[in-house]
């Protein structure tokens, strides 16, 4: 055990905290956008959710009522505003943004479908499914600078003083603290599938992430 303990400190990916004060993260991903960006990679592009995402929303509000979240951190881009407007209104709970909670930036690759990506970027998408730190999304984010951002939210949140704190945020960003919380490599985020609305819940224990639940959600047909 100590052995691991020196290993996950070294690589300094994994969430090795002392000053833990949060014990459970809800991490939500926003509600359903608009049937145009359907199959396609929305990271920094700014659109708003689809008429179906409130009542989605509402459905997994009353989900999380019983694990009475008392803080949300929300990603700036207005699906996750409104999403976590519609949630905090059901929730009684503010709501603050934080810029690190933002979701990748795809670059040129924005509103793409993976078959027009991997037709025009071959080379590319090969790096791409390495998720090596220096990759950098063409015209877009590196890898390293998004891991690093992910890195401080992970940190805000855990050392918040609120038993359990909700964040709302995009696919990318919640399967990447997974990845950070569990101790996986960040490659490893394609293991896990979260849909919209949907909600991941993470307890702590001494500053480990135990993964608690990966289901809860409002969605009631696929988006």
């Amino acid at each position: 055990m100590r052995a691991l303990a020196r290993l996950l400190r070294r690589t300094g990916f994994f969430c090795w905290m002392t000053r833990v004060m949060a014990r459970q993260l809800l991490l939500v991903r926003h509600g359903c956008v608009a049937p145009e960006f359907s199959g396609r990679y929305v990271g920094s592009t700014d659109c708003d959710l689809d008429s179906r995402a409130t009542g989605e929303l509402q459905t997994l509000a009353a989900l999380l009522e019983p694990l009475r979240p008392a803080k949300c951190l929300h990603s700036p881009l207005l699906r996750a505003c409104r999403t976590a407007e519609i949630l905090c209104a059901t929730l009684g709970v503010d709501s603050q943004a934080d810029d690190d909670l933002r979701e990748i930036d795809f670059g040129l690759w924005e509103g793409l479908t993976f078959d027009e990506i991997a037709s025009d970027w071959p080379a590319e998408v090969e790096a791409w499914a390495r998720f090596a730190a220096d990759f950098t999304f063409p015209g877009g984010q590196c890898v390293a600078d998004f891991l690093a951002q992910i890195g401080r939210a992970a940190e805000r949140l855990t050392v918040d003083p609120a038993e359990t704190v909700m964040a709302v945020a995009h696919g990318g960003v919640i399967k990447s603290m997974i990845c950070r919380f569990l101790g996986l490599e960040p490659w490893q985020y394609v293991l896990f599938a979260v849909p919209y609305a949907t909600c991941v819940v993470i307890d702590l224990q001494d500053g480990r992430g135990v993964l608690a639940g990966l289901g809860l959600t409002g969605l009631k047909e696929e988006c």
